[in-house]
């Protein structure tokens, strides 16, 4: 076909009145790859979901027009784009744990996405589900089958889904922030199969994303949205030289930047770990013998002192976060721990409770560590009401106030419940509840993977900036190794369960001695080169 495959014209949508997407016109042909970006709440996904006719029929109303391989879309029946779905177009969702049937194993899932459009069973069917999972770079294949989703990584569970899309070798694949909360060189492996099969198949691409630098490599057109609306369209790498738009220019322009304040010599130690291991048994059998054992923290030794911030970096399964915990005793671990030169290894959680509120935790996903039925003030006067009892109503509601105020929010607030807060607001409330008990020690565990740059960039000075003040010390867990850098004094890169490398944090960005210290400094700086980061 010579004209577009997939043509947006004057796309608007409402929900219950309110109108989220305005006036969106974009095409993509085939083989090429268009990019929509935007912040969160620009109305990228809605708009994405809409090519396909997946948004629920009772609370959306899209007008406009949107062809889809010569199929009017919004006014097709639904027998037509049951054959659209899949068949000419597939999509990628952006988290595939909630995408894929936790029941049901991936060889059954690709299968079912196989035979919607096409009669195989048997052998055919099998060897064909075989066939979609290597071509996606599912690693032995042959024996991941069988396998629940629960039992993959977010790569592998990523490359699942890519294999369901591809099943009916479709004109045009939709792929909303595929690599949102992976690991940066996994990051790299799914962009690059997707630029693979995009050319291999002559395969048009929708990449939603709010990474510019990803759509730097990879694509050849972008959109960008703010508030439901088109600011500016055009080739990227017009839009990305010569940006004429306010909102461009600011999207390009913002990353975590700057570097966190030195740390003030004899600051004393705030907490110390010494040949940590953290093992689980695997058990097998009718009697669940232990027949291995898994080494997710194997002899890591770790200082924090006042002020200082020590980043840990790593893929997926390296014992990051298992570290964190067993740091804060909330993981069975073997090794010695001090807390402010007390020794709180084997300490019952009798004798730990006193110790809790000096040591404290950010969760990665704030909307699934806040809970909905609670209200914001509830959320962060819990901790007061363990931790201080004795504390009037009037003197809880004043510390949460405060609390609220000092990470960038409006104690008016206080009233409302987590969903009414975009992603951004809800981590300033979780680092709120953190910050409410005075802590010494902070572990932050990926506070900000799902967040947009700009949103990452301001929780970043609000996470210097509230160090600098209370002389915090964090440990610091992540695979974005811009904000690492932004963040951290000193960086240890974790592999297996084992330190692979450590030292100041400039020392490791900018000449990194590890083979693998190298691919995770190439895989996070070099995909970003083009757009103007820098090591420096």
């Amino acid at each position: 076909m010579n004209g577009p495959l997939l043509e947006v014209q004057d796309l608007s949508i409402a929900f219950r009145g309110k109108t989220v997407v305005r006036g969106v016109n974009f095409a993509v042909h085939p083989g090429e790859a268009v990019a929509l970006v935007g912040e969160s709440g620009s109305g990228k996904s809605v708009t994405a979901l809409s090519c396909l006719r997946l948004l629920s029929p009772g609370g959306a109303n899209p007008t406009g027009r949107i062809t889809l391989d010569g199929v009017d879309v919004l006014k097709a029946p639904e027998a037509t784009m049951m054959k659209l779905r899949g068949g000419v177009a597939g999509m990628v969702f952006q988290e595939p744990m909630t995408s894929l049937n936790p029941l049901h194993t991936i060889g059954r899932q690709v299968a079912e996405a196989v035979t919607l459009h096409r009669p195989m069973r048997g052998a055919a069917l099998r060897e064909r589900v075989l066939e979609l999972l290597r071509r996606a770079g599912l690693p032995n294949a042959e024996h991941r089958l069988n396998a629940f989703p629960h039992q993959l990584s977010g790569g592998q569970r990523q490359r699942v889904m890519i294999a369901a899309a591809l099943a009916n070798d479709p004109k045009l694949l939709i792929a909303d922030e595929p690599t949102t909360a992976l690991d940066v060189t996994i990051q790299a492996q799914i962009l690059d199969l997707l630029a693979e099969l995009r050319q291999r198949l002559n395969m048009a691409l929708l990449l939603i994303t709010h990474d510019l630098a990803i759509v730097k490599k990879h694509a050849q057109s972008v959109v960008v949205m703010r508030q439901g609306e088109v600011m500016e369209q055009g080739p990227v790498e017009q839009v990305f030289n010569a940006p004429r738009h306010d909102y461009t220019k600011l999207l390009l322009a913002t990353e975590p930047r700057g570097r966190p304040e030195p740390v003030a010599e004899g600051a004393p130690e705030i907490m110390r770990g010494e040949q940590v291991k953290v093992h689980f048994p695997v058990r097998r059998g009718l009697l669940r013998r232990v027949v291995a054992e898994v080494k997710a923290v194997d002899g890591v030794s770790v200082s924090v002192r006042e002020g200082e911030t020590v980043g840990l970096v790593g893929e997926s399964g390296s014992g990051k976060t298992t570290l964190g915990l067993a740091m804060l005793q909330l993981e069975h671990s073997q090794g010695e721990i001090d807390f402010q030169g007390r020794k709180i290894q084997g300490l019952s959680r009798a004798e730990l409770r006193p110790l809790r509120q000096k040591m404290q935790i950010v969760f990665q996903d704030p909307y699934g560590s806040l809970s909905p039925r609670m209200s914001i003030e509830e959320i962060v006067g819990e901790g007061l009401a363990v931790h201080q009892p004795d504390l009037s109503p009037a003197q809880r509601r004043q510390a949460v106030s405060e609390a609220l105020l000092e990470v960038g929010l409006d104690p008016a607030m206080a009233e409302r419940y987590p969903h009414e807060f975009s992603g951004g607001q809800r981590q300033r409330i979780a680092i709120a509840r953190a910050l409410v008990l005075k802590p010494r020690f902070v572990v932050l565990d990926e506070p900000t993977s799902a967040l947009d740059v700009s949103v990452q960039a301001q929780v970043v000075e609000l996470l210097r900036g509230l160090q600098a003040k209370h002389k915090l010390a964090y440990l610091f867990i992540s695979h974005d190794l811009r904000v690492v850098r932004a963040l951290a004094h000193r960086i240890i890169v974790l592999k297996d369960g084992k330190v692979v490398e450590e030292g100041p944090a400039e020392a490791i960005v900018s000449s990194p001695r590890e083979p693998y210290t190298r691919a995770l400094m190439a895989a996070a700086f070099d995909l970003r080169a083009d757009s103007g980061a820098t090591r420096t």
